[in-house]
């Protein structure tokens, strides 16, 4: 395979692109979700909801302005192939640029502070949570995820023993659920990571917010429980915008990895309806 050169430039403006498309556009899987639950949900209140949900992001679309003012901390997903050499500088500061630059442009808010503790605004919402996968081939394919903190703070993990098994992590997917409630700005999209290690459960939890809701997964009893989570979730009664109703969550998404004989990790990221993710390959 021939080895391929990428500018900098060019990743810096394709970050910048999917910072403002992400912010601004609501993917198609959830719209066609909004379709589906609004003829399902039974509350009224519940209706009416995810009619503004969905107007919201009408507006959002024609004007090209944010779906919504929490305008998230940047999450870049890389995978770069094997035969491709990037030239002109850095490849993180050619994303952290990108993630600056769109920011600016989109008029997008910057919600990020340079230390936890001691939080002064950087102004430009960089840096980035960057995590790269190196891959066969000769593309490079972006994929830029904002995440709000509505969400992002009702998210948990779960260090479980083996014994506890899948009850165990039914378990502990819905009290998340449960627990976040109108705090997440329901209905929400679930991501669950389970196996690995502590940190590795929490990057298949965020990954999974990437796979489209009505994409389910591959495996045959990780399928079957992304079906049985999603209708209990939806049993709970905390409805669209925590108000009640029978549209709690649209979407659960599982990824699993092995795992040490002596534990389970299980990782819940909780998103908003809107999930924002915006992919390119060049």
């Amino acid at each position: 395979m021939t080895m391929r050169t990428i500018q900098t430039e060019q990743i810096t403006e394709a970050i910048k692109e999917l910072c403002i498309d992400a912010n601004f556009n609501l993917s198609s899987d959830i719209y066609e979700a909004f379709d589906c639950y609004f003829k399902t949900e039974k509350s009224p209140t519940g209706r009416n909801i995810i009619e503004q949900l969905k107007e919201n992001a009408d507006i959002a679309k024609q004007k090209q302005m944010p779906i919504c003012q929490d305008t998230g901390m940047a999450v870049v997903f890389v995978e770069l192939g094997q035969e491709v050499h990037i030239m002109g500088g850095p490849l993180s500061e050619a994303i952290h640029e990108g993630v600056r630059q769109g920011y600016r442009e989109g008029y997008l808010r910057k919600s990020v502070v340079k230390d936890p503790f001691f939080r002064e605004n950087t102004n430009d919402n960089t840096p980035a949570i960057i995590h790269y996968d190196i891959v066969d081939g000769n593309n490079l394919k972006i994929t830029v995820a904002p995440k709000g903190f509505g969400s992002e703070n009702m998210s948990k993990i779960y260090m479980l023993a083996p014994s506890d098994g899948i009850e165990g992590a039914k378990k502990a997917i819905l009290e998340t659920i449960d627990k976040a409630g109108s705090n997440a700005c329901p209905p929400m999209v679930v991501g669950v990571g389970i196996g690995g290690t502590f940190e590795k459960a929490a990057f298949l939890a965020k990954k999974a917010l990437l796979r489209p809701i009505n994409c389910s997964s591959t495996v045959e009893y990780v399928r079957e429980l992304e079906k049985e989570l999603l209708e209990k979730a939806n049993n709970l009664g905390i409805g669209p915008q925590g108000l009640g109703g029978t549209t709690s969550v649209i979407g659960v998404n599982i990824e699993t990895f092995p795992t040490h004989i002596a534990g389970l990790p299980v990782a819940i990221n909780i998103s908003c309806h809107v999930t924002r993710h915006s992919t390119v390959t060049l």
